[in-house]
């Protein structure tokens, strides 16, 4: 037994449509990612504009998990070649990035903190709230658990009679 972490291939996928699924979505937290660590400076100061309870820090700890979730979603979307572990938590953030973003849209309406931007693009191409962000996150979640089902990171012993 090797007490090091071996990476393998993923399971193959159940339907010809996940990857497609999964690309997209790759691409779209890649662009979150991106857009959101190009002015990251302004990034954190954004995030701190939303009142959040707990202050500061939270606005710290939750700029940099939004990030952290987005760019660590990717190999699991990707179809990288990963531990099993390092799979099934990439899948979990993947769950996370809209959950975060739902949180935080649903914050900003239900609280009397007007801002312009609500931050999912990042700082320079700015994103006014809405409900539509919420619903949106929804649709986010939805694809994101269809590609869970469709690449379920762990493997499945099939069933013996």
């Amino acid at each position: 037994m090797s007490i090091l972490v071996q990476a393998e291939a993923p399971p193959p996928d159940k339907t010809t449509s996940i990857q497609s699924i999964a690309l997209g979505l790759a691409g779209l937290y890649a662009i979150m990612a991106t857009l959101q660590l190009y002015a990251f400076e302004k990034f954190v100061p954004l995030i701190e504009s939303f009142w959040l309870p707990g202050g500061r820090l939270t606005g710290y700890l939750v700029a940099v998990a939004i990030v952290v979730s987005e760019v660590m979603a990717l190999p699991y979307l990707l179809r990288l070649h990963l531990s099993p572990a390092m799979r099934f938590v990439s899948m979990v953030l993947s769950f996370v990035v809209p959950l975060v973003w739902m949180w935080l849209s649903v914050w900003l309406m239900l609280t009397v903190n007007v801002v312009a931007n609500l931050g999912v693009l990042g700082v320079e191409l700015p994103v006014p709230p809405g409900w539509w962000a919420p619903l949106f996150m929804v649709a986010v979640l939805i694809l994101a658990v269809w590609v869970a089902w469709g690449r379920w990171p762990l493997r499945t012993k099939p069933a013996t009679k």
